[in-house]
């Protein structure tokens, strides 16, 4: 399998009881109108939200501290992509941090697409799809002017790049601890599509073994070895016989 060789690059995290919590499933119900007013306000500075999504973004947001007062504008459109990030034209002259993202949400694809835009997932795979496209956010920040063109070309000239780029783009979001909700999509995708793999809107057709978005399986065995989510269950643990 491709990407065999890609390095798990894992953030040292200090957990206490009182840290984000992974979870690995959240239903319409799992937060409080209370917690979800909280989030808001931690994490809804800068933030333009869809009534539909706001509470699935929020809880999202809440897993990338790094984007608390990054402008981002989340739109509903009319596209066959099912969901897009990139930086506002203008901004693109402007600093990382200083830049306003745009995240496209699809309310209407073709009739192979429409089944995974964001209205025909389940609660948790929109949480976990929206976690891919904030990744997308979190790695541009890190990113100067022409590091931003370079990722555009990469979109255009070179497939293999997209599938690496797009790849690592999942990883960041199971580092940021939505492996879950990132499983739960990636298994959502595959079922309603009535495919093994997932190469993106535009390679729908096409029956390669690349891996541009993890496949399930590949998810469950990152989320099994990663330091991450076993120091979270033994802290969860240890939480749990304190009480």
């Amino acid at each position: 399998m491709l990407y065999k060789s890609i390095t798990l690059i894992l953030f040292l995290i200090s957990i206490n009881c009182n840290s984000q919590e992974i979870i690995k499933t959240f239903h319409q119900d799992s937060i409080t109108n209370e917690k979800i007013a909280d989030l808001k306000i931690k994490y809804g500075t800068n933030k333009i939200l869809l009534g539909d999504y706001e509470n699935q973004t929020l809880i999202a947001l809440s897993y990338f501290p790094e984007l608390k007062d990054i402008k981002i504008k989340f739109r509903l459109k009319n596209r066959t992509t099912p969901l897009a990030t990139r930086p506002s034209l203008f901004s693109m002259f402007r600093s990382a941090k200083n830049r306003t993202y745009i995240i496209t949400i699809s309310k209407q694809s073709n009739a192979k697409l429409d089944t995974i835009t964001l209205k025909n997932l389940n609660y948790n795979s929109q949480i976990g799809v929206i976690g891919h496209e904030l990744s997308h956010v979190s790695d541009y920040g890190n990113k100067g002017f022409g590091k931003m063109w370079n990722v555009l070309a990469i979109e255009i000239f070179s497939k293999k790049k997209v599938d690496t780029f797009e790849y690592s783009t999942d990883l960041n979001c199971i580092n940021h601890g939505l492996g879950y909700q990132l499983l739960d999509w990636s298994t959502n995708v595959r079922e309603n599509l009535k495919r093994e793999n997932w190469l993106g809107a535009v390679n729908l057709n096409e029956n390669q073994n690349s891996e541009r978005y993890m496949n399930p399986s590949t998810i469950i065995n990152i989320i099994n070895s990663h330091p991450l989510y076993l120091e979270n269950t033994k802290h969860s643990q240890n939480c749990q016989e304190k009480e």
